[in-house]
Parts: C-alpha cells; sequence; structure tokens
C-alpha cells in the first residue's frame, strides 16, 4: 500500500518516510514515530492500518541522521542495536524530523501524531514544541515522566502497561493527575503491548488503545 518518500528538515537533512495513502480523499493526516528499530514491517504495517482508516500515514525515519536505512526486528542483538543509537539523536534532532512529516502530513488536512516506545516520547514532546499538530497520541514513551513538566499545545491520549517496569504504573498516574486534561489510560499489559511481532503483545489492550486511538483521531483530525 505504502512507497518509501524523501522529506527535507529545516536544517537541510534529508531522511527517507514511509508514505500509506488511504484509497479515497484523505481524512487527514497521521505522523507514525518509530520504536527503536527503524521503519521496520511493523511500523508500516501502523500507517497501513490508519490509510486503511481513511488518513494519509507518513512514518519518518527518525535514525537516519546516524544511520540511515536502520530496519530490525526484536531480537536482543536487535534491541542493543536500537538502544545504541538511540542517545544519538538529539531532541533538537527528533523535533526537526517530525516537523518535516507533519508539514507533508499537513498536505491531507489536520494531522495527529502517535509513536510507540521511544517514539511515544517524541509524540509527547512534539504535542508542546512542534507546530501544526491537531493532538497526539504517546504509547509508553520512555521519558515521558522524566518530562511531565511539559505543557502540551494540543489534546493528548496516552496508552501504558500497568506491567510496564520501565515506565512505572505509579508515575504514569501522577502524570494524568497533573495533566487532567489530558487522557491518559493504563492497560494490564507489559511494554510493548501494541507490537504484535513482540513477545510482549497483548491483544485485549492494544485493540482497546486502537479503537480509543481511532475515536481520538475522528474527533480532532477527521
Amino acid at each position: 500500500m505504502g512507497k518509501m518518500i524523501e522529506l527535507t528538515a529545516s536544517d537541510g537533512h534529508r531522511l527517507a518516510a514511509y508514505r500509506a495513502e488511504p484509497t479515497s480523499k484523505p481524512r487527514g493526516g497521521i505522523v507514525v514515530i518509530q520504536e527503536i528499530f527503524g521503519v521496520n514491517s511493523h511500523v508500516k504495517s501502523v500507517a497501513d492500518g490508519f490509510a486503511k482508516d481513511g488518513y494519509l500515514a507518513i512514518a519518518p525515519a527518525m535514525f537516519d541522521r546516524v544511520q540511515r536505512n536502520f530496519d530490525v526486528g526484536y531480537t536482543p542483538e536487535d534491541i542493543a542495536k536500537g538502544r545504541e543509537l538511540r542517545p544519538k539523536i538529539t531532541l533538537d534532532m527528533a523535533m526537526k524530523d517530525t516537523q518535516a512529516a507533519v508539514n507533508e502530513a499537513k498536505k491531507a488536512g489536520k494531522v495527529g501524531i502517535v509513536g510507540y516506545c521511544w517514539g511515544g516520547f517524541v509524540a509527547w514532546m512534539a504535542s508542546a514544541k512542534v507546530s501544526g499538530l491537531s493532538c497526539a497520541v504517546p504509547y509508553y514513551g520512555g521519558g515521558i515522566l522524566d518530562n511531565a513538566d511539559i505543557e502540551p499545545k494540543v489534546p493528548v491520549m496516552g496508552h501504558f502497561g500497568e506491567k510496564d517496569s520501565m515506565i512505572p504504573a505509579d508515575g504514569v498516574r501522577k502524570l494524568a493527575e497533573k495533566h487532567k486534561k489530558q487522557q491518559i489510560f493504563i492497560y494490564p499489559a507489559d511494554h510493548g503491548f501494541n507490537c504484535d511481532q513482540r513477545g510482549s503483545y497483548h491483544a485485549p489492550s492494544a485493540n482497546q488503545a486502537r479503537e480509543r486511538t481511532l475515536e481520538f483521531f475522528r474527533k480532532h483530525v477527521g
């Protein structure tokens, strides 16, 4: 359904992105931010899913600044590679590349952003720092709790797992208390529960979170 395109960030950096188009006129645009595993088959399938729901989906290759065409799975070796690259992408880099993706998605109308794992952190920060967004949906973003003091400029819906040892549920509850205007949900699941290629996949939680996300996008994007 999708194809690879090239985006240009404000500093001139060129990055790849996966673009998935709906079969009819788009309801709007959705930017899909990867985990630490690159724009792999799972991220592409997520983008394809939003395209089937009627949105133009853009998944930027966020690691292109340090390693182009990074695309791995979920073995311990893959996780180690992803963790090695992640710190090399500064927040400023991530925001510039996210902005480039939003600018592309805007061609379809209003834009929402969704991100998973590290991408969830990016989506959370983008809610305050990236222009042109109508809403943001971070999934279990590591680093969100350390940046709970930001003030999102757009509505946010967050999805977290009760069993996620990396993002303690107590911290998530404090986040929800701090940001009462936002919707924060906790599921009986572990980190990465949305990814059907990971051992932590939890179908009931993933399905419920996606239904909520889609309803959120219908409300704020179109």
